[in-house]
């Protein structure tokens, strides 16, 4: 899904629950004001103003992206060493690559 994944690329957790768990919550919210829910990303679970926690899965490496932060450029400045010193070695394994004529 679309919505789903650009979720993801925004900085933004999309949480899949069943229809009954929703139904559930919002007759909840409907009845307590002020009414709360705790998202832990890192357990994977949304908790209730009563402690109950409703598990919800993530894919791993979508996971550690939102727990740090990561876009995209972030991703790749994860390896920068890495490229750093590929770079490195193509200047010296491939000098002509780099060699300017006018």
């Amino acid at each position: 899904d679309i919505f789903f994944n650009n979720c993801f690329k925004n900085g933004l957790l999309p949480i899949v629950l069943d229809k009954a768990v929703i139904d559930g919550l919002f007759v909840e919210v409907e009845a307590t004001e002020g009414y709360q829910l705790e998202v832990d990303l890192d357990a994977q679970v949304v908790r209730k103003p009563n402690g109950e926690e409703l598990p919800f899965e993530v894919d791993q490496f979508r996971k550690h992206c939102l727990l740090n932060g990561l876009d995209d450029i972030g991703l790749t400045l994860e390896d920068s060493a890495a490229i750093a010193a590929f770079e490195t070695t193509w200047r010296a394994k491939s000098p002509w690559y780099f060699t300017l004529s006018n």
